[in-house]
């Protein structure tokens, strides 16, 4: 699979997770509808379905994956938390595409 459909798959493999988690969020923490439930399953289902598109070996796919969820956690609490990320969020997220990019683009012997 090329680099580049693979990052994509990962960031929206990492936005179906983020907006599975959220949506509870917001029933439990904001008092939202718990019809958001329906939809949080629905993008967890679909999260699960998505890890599974890679073809490589499970338990590399899930250790790469966690890079891009931290990356796209951080860009989401900046887009849709509204919260600036500080130098050690960027830092930190860029550590862990780094070791994204060694776990699934490594030649393997």
């Amino acid at each position: 699979m090329p680099v580049l459909k693979t990052i994509a798959l990962f960031i929206v493999t990492a936005i179906a997770e983020i907006v599975g988690c959220y949506l509870p969020y917001l029933w439990l923490r904001q008092g939202h509808s718990a019809w958001l439930l329906v939809p949080a399953a629905a993008c967890l289902a679909l999260f699960a379905w998505l890890l599974s598109l890679h073809p490589t070996a499970a338990g590399r796919v899930y250790a790469a994956y966690g890079g891009v969820y931290i990356f796209t956690a951080i860009a989401w609490l900046w887009l849709v938390d509204g919260i600036r990320p500080t130098q050690w969020d960027i830092v930190g997220s860029t550590v862990a595409l780094f070791g994204m990019a060694i776990i699934m683009f490594a030649p393997r012997v």
